[in-house]
């Protein structure tokens, strides 16, 4: 079944019965990231769901945090089709999906928006029956209930990397003993803390790097460190951007390739490029980035498990829903 977008309603007040429609799931994508990812994420999570409902319909509703910096075009887009989260708490969806921003704080708490986000922890927990909180918005989240702080990464972790399951679950059915999920961050949870605290980690990498964990409390809670929503592209902009940075001198470093992203075929291309970048031979360099190259050599295997554990996800709500 196709994905439906919900409009926007006109009223700030939308209380109303529910439809009854067979197996429809209502889901709130509270959508914070940057202006500059704010439609690419509405379409990497369009994307995922599609391929993840199956027989299902999923009606998504858009929100965003108003803390978050905006400029112009951004609030256009807000304001014609964003719900607020008065109008969703006013409505309850079944179920949010809740990604990170950028943070410009060293401390997570002293960021603008932290009240307003842990209005919405708190409301997800006691109103819904599920709720996925992403990269940032999961540290935030597992800080505000168990005081577990991030710690900051040496290097950045970024590249599709190898995952094991190391527990059965739900969310895990049908995955098999390893998957490959990108990651993107310079933030990390400790396994030991979270353990300790009661959550259950479902998948990690071998380095012992937590990747989807959950915790059961009035609702499930689930937490990605990684982006399994990322579309093919999504990692090779992010490179593209950062080798931009360290061409304008905001990067004192050149930045290191994605690895389990690319082919074969690509080493020897960013080679190429790198060298002749340092060499001073490129007249246009961010022209000359090898972008259409190394786009043919992506290898997609995060996409079918991503799709998985989604479409897991939504049995567990229907399951909750319509047998309760």
């Amino acid at each position: 079944m196709p994905l439906e977008v919900q409009p926007r309603p006109i009223s700030n007040k939308v209380k109303r019965p529910r439809k009854t429609v067979e197996a429809l799931l209502d889901i709130g994508l509270i959508n914070n990231m940057p202006d500059s990812a704010l439609e690419r994420t509405e379409s990497q999570f369009n994307a995922l769901l599609t391929t993840a409902c199956d027989d299902k319909t999923v009606r998504l509703r858009y929100s965003s945090l108003p803390e978050v910096p905006r400029g112009p075009e951004a609030r256009a887009r807000i304001a014609e089709r964003y719900w607020s989260l008065e109008q969703l708490f006013d409505d309850p969806p079944d179920a949010f999906i809740v990604t990170g921003t950028e943070p410009k704080t060293p401390r997570l708490s002293d960021e603008p928006y932290w009240a307003r986000l842990v209005d919405i922890i708190e409301f997800a927990d006691a109103n819904l029956i599920s709720s996925v909180w992403s990269c940032l918005a999961a540290h935030a989240a597992v800080l505000h209930y168990d005081g577990i702080e991030r710690q900051r990464l040496p290097v950045k972790r970024f590249g599709v990397f190898d995952q094991r399951v190391v527990i059965e679950h739900s969310l895990t059915q049908g995955l098999g003993a390893q998957i490959r999920i990108p990651h993107s961050r310079w933030n990390d949870l400790p396994l030991a803390a979270l353990g300790s605290a009661g959550y259950q980690v479902l998948t990690r990498s071998q380095d012992g790097v937590a990747d989807l964990f959950v915790k059961q409390r009035r609702s499930l809670l689930v937490f990605f460190q990684g982006h399994p929503e990322y579309e093919e592209r999504t990692l090779l902009k992010e490179y593209q951007r950062d080798v931009g940075r360290f061409i304008s001198g905001e990067y004192r470093e050149y930045p290191q390739a994605p690895p389990g992203y690319f082919g074969p075929s690509a080493l020897a291309i960013m080679t190429d490029f790198e060298r002749r970048l340092r060499a001073g031979d490129l007249l246009e360099p961010l022209a000359a980035f090898p972008f259409t190259a190394l786009a043919a050599s992506i290898q997609r295997t995060w996409m079918p498990p991503a799709a998985q554990i989604y479409r897991n996800w939504l049995e567990y709500i229907a399951a909750h829903k319509f047998e309760s």
